[in-house]
């Protein structure tokens, strides 16, 4: 789950890359350069424990920094631009030495799409190339932060530095990974592109006047309970006008509501299917947006029938959201 610093620290600044190196047996993984200030900084406490940090301020560097304060036992899976990784932290503001955030103190993990134009750059560098059981120490530049503008809300002035501990949690894909299953006949069908964008082709034929729910791709992961927060990835369109009207794809997607937050299929569609499963649900417009009229902008009549391709990434059940 996203924490609402985590919020702040979403797609503030946008900067060139910095001079990187790649990670011994982590295949096409780049990761930032470790250098004298990143290793200065000192570490002690356990993993998933909030760590004690110390380090001397001012920390200045020109790019940013990284170094593997305590790897993790098994390190296979290392974290790629583009995944999600699951991690909690601690920052500071590298120039004052001051705390300025604590996922430990919002009560959750937070949950990072590692691309530089979601989460400040500086973040994603630190985090990339890092496996599950890593913690990870990240010294990062202004260009690489808040730049110029700072951040009010956390104590981060214009042209200040950051410093980042982070324990990586978990690494997962952006797109559901589970089994494929058979198609079903009469229903839409559905193609991916190779960055598992999936394509929904409405058939010919009326739609029923039924919920239509198909499993295309079966997770094996925590099951969705109701009122659950979800995270996924979905694409939804007008059965009658074969228009796409909403997609999470190639914006700030992944995205998290709860399951009772949507409108009634949707949520139906999801309750009772595990992490890692991809669904196609037709929804019949009593189930959808016909009880409220249709949509504001008009992409959705009272009377249409939509259709939605959801992966399921994760979920949280509501109190601990």
């Amino acid at each position: 789950m996203r924490t609402a610093v985590a919020l702040v620290l979403a797609g503030i600044v946008a900067a060139s890359l910095s001079a990187c190196s790649t990670a011994p047996g982590s295949g096409d993984c780049v990761a930032a350069a470790s250098g004298s200030v990143s290793d200065s900084v000192k570490i002690s406490g356990d993993f998933g424990s909030e760590p004690t940090v110390e380090f001397t301020a001012p920390l200045t560097v020109e790019a940013t920094q990284r170094t593997v304060a305590h790897p993790g036992e098994k390190r296979t899976d290392f974290a790629e631009t583009g995944d999600e990784a699951t991690v909690n932290f601690v920052l500071y503001n590298g120039t004052t030495g001051v705390q300025v955030a604590s996922s430990y103190q919002d009560g959750a993990p937070s949950t990072f799409t590692l691309d530089e134009a979601l989460f400040l750059p500086g973040l994603v560098k630190s985090i990339v190339c890092s496996a599950p059981g890593d913690r990870v120490v990240g010294v990062i530049p202004p260009a690489d932060a808040f730049g110029a503008n700072g951040s009010e809300s956390i104590q981060v002035a214009p042209g200040e530095s950051l410093v980042f501990v982070v324990d990586v949690i978990s690494i997962s894909q952006p797109y559901a990974t589970g089994k494929s299953q058979p198609p079903v006949d009469g229903l839409p069908t559905v193609t991916l592109d190779k960055d598992h964008v999936p394509t929904i082709t409405i058939p010919d034929t009326a739609p029923s006047d039924e919920l239509q729910i198909a499993l295309l791709k079966k997770g094996d992961g925590t099951v969705v309970g109701d009122g659950d927060i979800v995270r996924v990835q979905y694409v939804g369109v007008n059965y009658n006008t074969k228009a796409i009207f909403d997609q999470s794809w190639g914006g700030n997607g992944p995205v998290e509501f709860s399951t009772q937050g949507v409108v009634a299929g949707f949520g139906q569609a999801l309750v009772g299917q595990a992490v890692g499963s991809q669904v196609l649900v037709v929804i019949p417009p009593d189930l959808g947006y016909g009880p409220q009229g249709g949509t504001p902008d008009g992409s959705i009549g009272a009377t249409d029938t939509i259709v939605f391709v959801i992966d399921i990434l994760g979920t949280t059940p509501a109190a601990a959201g």
